[in-house]
């Protein structure tokens, strides 16, 4: 009985990390080796890991001719903490090189989940509306567009906060979100139109890309790409609901503002010189260090991504301005950040998933969603066939960004035969995770 309980014990353990990775963003398949790494070095052969997209599973044999111990748990979605994700990768690394035991093991990973954020609510908060403004800095905007998109995204985060308090679902979020920015760029651009003017298309576009990098496309297509075809599906379909709840917010904004006699225009590409890609990279890195601020990630990251951020920004638009196409761009820019993103973690201590998700964020198809509604709404006009090529250009963006980021991870990791044992059942890198097992031998228990 006791080397049961001592067995069960040890599954929860794996459970509880494994819950822990999934919400934040993780994907099945880093999930997957982790809780594999974790219950071999606990001591538990024979173990099989089943990981859905809300539900983990793991069994295991304590002897062949034994019944199996099984375990099941519900994976609760949480809001992205990028500094709990990142103890708990500390965890896993601590217990497998055998520096921590299961009894203390088991005691942190219950602070991690109970323990409140790094940071007050309105500093994160803060950081959104910094995040939103780097963004609108990269598109080009003046003081007061930057200004206006600050204060959207503030308005968004807070009320996006209150619906998911009263636990309508994120697609309603995206609705009101996306709802709000266009209707207050529409309000702002109105009242300032005698005095100066004011390019609300950048503001909608600045916040599209805001509710953009809520969704987790990264863990969705590395799903995909690593054959954990029922999770990646689950994780696409909420990603293109998501997606959906922008377009139908800024969809209806457009409306209104159309209602009210007040047409929001197209915004059309910007063609780049040195100097405004200079000044896109400078946004960028604001955007993405404010955005890992936002999501809870520890302070020590935010200056290193705020440089391989601005980098990418640079590497995408020096390659667009040679005619190459956003999505080839925008894909080497992203195979850049995966190159580079397993250094850096390594040296920030942190999971490479931390740096990668917020570095992407600039890159996000927020301008060819927006230029795509807003051509689709001028249907009399024969612009119908452009705004679904700009809808089309967004989809092949976000599907390169995150190609591109798995491809470098796939350069990048070095391949060694401990990796090797541990990534057997894995198909694709690592963005959470350890790559190395020091196998423990445990004492027999006691006779009776």
């Amino acid at each position: 009985m006791a080397d049961a309980r001592e067995l069960t014990q040890r599954l929860d353990l794996c459970l509880r990390v494994g819950e822990m990775l999934l919400s934040s963003g993780a994907g099945a398949a880093d999930v997957t080796a982790t809780m594999s790494a974790l219950a071999s070095a606990l001591g538990v052969r024979r173990t099989v890991v089943d990981v859905t997209f809300t539900q983990l599973a793991m069994s295991a044999q304590a002897e062949p001719d034994e019944p199996a111990i099984v375990q099941i748990r519900s994976v609760t979605q949480r809001e992205i903490d990028y500094e709990d994700l990142t103890r708990t990768d500390h965890l896993v690394r601590e217990v497998v090189s055998g520096r921590m035991e299961l009894k203390e093991a088991r005691a942190e990973i219950a602070r991690i989940a109970s323990s409140g954020h790094a940071r007050p609510r309105w500093a994160a908060t803060l950081g959104s509306g910094v995040s939103c403004a780097g963004i609108a800095i990269m598109l080009g905007g003046d003081a007061l567009v930057t200004a206006v998109a600050f204060v959207a995204a503030v308005a968004i985060v807070r009320l996006q906060l209150a619906m998911s308090r009263r636990r309508l679902p994120f697609f309603y979020q995206q609705v009101a979100g996306g709802a709000v920015a266009t209707v207050l760029a529409a309000v702002v651009t109105r009242s300032f139109e005698s005095v100066v003017p004011v390019d609300a298309s950048l503001v909608v576009t600045a916040n599209i890309v805001m509710l953009l990098a809520g969704i987790g496309f990264m863990g969705a297509i590395q799903d995909a790409l690593s054959g954990f075809y029922v999770t990646g599906g689950a994780r696409i379909l909420e990603a293109i609901l998501a997606t959906a709840g922008i377009i139908a917010g800024v969809s209806g904004g457009i409306s209104l503002a159309s209602a009210i006699r007040f047409q929001l225009p197209a915004l059309e590409p910007a063609r780049f010189d040195l100097t405004s890609v200079s000044v896109a990279a400078v946004g960028a890195g604001i955007a993405a260090s404010a955005f890992a601020y936002a999501s809870y990630a520890p302070k020590r990251i935010l200056a290193p991504l705020g440089v391989l951020a601005a980098v990418a920004m640079a590497i995408s638009q020096t390659i667009d301005l040679q005619d190459v196409g956003s999505p080839w761009a925008t894909g080497l820019a992203a195979f850049v950040v995966g190159l580079v993103s397993y250094t850096i973690a390594g040296r920030m201590r942190v999971p490479p998933l931390v740096v990668v998700v917020p570095a992407v964020v600039p890159m996000l198809p927020g301008l060819s969603i927006y230029r795509g509604l807003a051509l689709l709404g001028e249907a009399e006009r024969g612009f119908v066939a452009n705004g679904l090529l700009a809808m089309v250009t967004a989809a092949s963006v976000a599907i390169a960004l995150a190609a591109g980021v798995i491809l470098g991870e796939y350069v990048a990791q070095p391949v060694k035969r401990e990796a090797r044992r541990v990534e057997g059942r894995l198909a694709g890198p690592r963005l959470v995770g350890v790559t190395r097992v020091r196998r423990r031998r445990h004492e027999a228990p006691p006779a009776d």
